[in-house]
């Protein structure tokens, strides 16, 4: 891994708000914490997932920390044949699940109404990793929430 990061040790939660605090956004925080999972290079793993934060690259449409989770989940359990509906309704049924798991908790799966913002699209300028900005964002807290979520589907179903 090409990250300064100890992995040692953690639990995927606590390596996803530790990628967060380090800078990585909320999807790659939460898709990174799991490279241990799935065999993909951390740069990889870094850039598949640097679309999807603040909401899809800043829209604040679906949190980042809940497409990270789905990257996730698709990394371990996804389809390849496009013709095996079975498998495909399977794997959306778990998707499902896991935005509902996350929902129950947060009220919403929409980045703009987890932080409470206007339903515009927003800059595409991020926001400088502050401590002020740490105080008014709940983002650590929900990559903590969506790795634990993940962690708890994986150990009910292997």
């Amino acid at each position: 891994m090409d990250t300064e990061l100890d992995i040692t040790e953690k639990s995927h939660s606590e390596l996803a708000m530790a990628f967060f605090k380090e800078g990585y956004n909320c999807s790659q925080s939460v898709f990174l914490a799991f490279c241990d999972e799935y065999d993909m290079d951390f740069e990889m793993a870094s850039k598949i997932s640097s679309s999807f934060g603040a909401g899809m690259g800043r829209l604040r449409e679906v949190c980042g920390a809940v497409t990270g989770m789905f990257m996730v989940a698709g990394m371990i359990y996804g389809y390849t044949d496009p013709k095996d509906q079975y498998s495909k309704t399977e794997h959306y049924k778990r998707i499902q699940y896991l935005a509902k798991e996350f929902e129950e908790k947060n009220h919403s799966i929409i980045c703009r109404e987890l932080l409470g913002l206007k339903a515009d699209k927003d800059s595409p300028v991020p926001e400088l990793r502050t401590a002020e900005y740490y105080k008014k964002r709940p983002c650590i807290e929900l990559v903590g929430m969506a790795a634990d979520i993940m962690d708890k589907y994986i150990k009910e179903h292997n």
